[in-house]
């Protein structure tokens, strides 16, 4: 929870990859407080009046869970909101023209994205949301030590800077330093 919100402040696309693997480190206890308490808020180097917060955090985290049927799979309305935000605010800073340098960006990055649509034989899902799963896959990879291929490291890194310039542009829209209006 303090990382989220941390996280949500300075580097809104961490923020989400981080709350995605929240989703996941629940689903691994299998939505049990009591075993996500021993193991994860009880070790928490913090004072007990924020363990108590921290508890309350992962409750309802839990419970949003199950209201919306997520305990195998999926991601929370909450995390889904921020990808149609950033999807949203992907396509005005494309539109307005504002910022060559983030359009050229995701025009070098396209190919990649392109090809991952392929694979995932998926339509439904934004450029954005595409860069979000693969940069979360690679994530899990390293995770389990699995052998990653220079091509798909490469990738990942182009789309890593892609997101950077995503998260700074969302930062700079958010606090009103950003006029993608025509």
């Amino acid at each position: 929870m303090f990382i989220a919100q941390k996280l949500k402040k300075e580097n809104i696309c961490e923020y989400l990859l981080y709350m995605w693997q929240v989703e996941d480190l629940i689903r691994a206890f299998k939505l049990d407080l009591g075993t996500i308490n021993e193991r994860i808020i009880a070790t928490y180097p913090v004072h007990d009046n924020e363990r108590k917060t921290l508890f309350e955090w992962y409750e309802s985290m839990i419970e949003m869970m199950r209201l919306e049927n997520m305990q195998e799979s999926g991601h929370l309305q909450l995390n889904k909101n921020i990808i149609i935000e950033l999807d949203e605010l992907h396509n005005l800073t494309l539109r307005s023209g504002k910022d060559p340098g983030y359009a050229a960006k995701f025009y070098h990055i396209l190919p990649f994205v392109s090809q991952l649509r392929h694979q995932q034989n998926d339509t439904q899902q934004t450029d954005v949301e595409l860069c979000f799963n693969f940069q979360y896959g690679i994530m899990l990879l390293r995770m389990r030590k699995t052998e990653i291929s220079p091509e798909t490291l490469q990738a990942q890194t182009e789309i890593s800077k892609f997101m950077v310039l995503l998260g700074r542009n969302f930062q700079l829209y958010k606090a009103g330093e950003l006029d993608l209006e025509d």
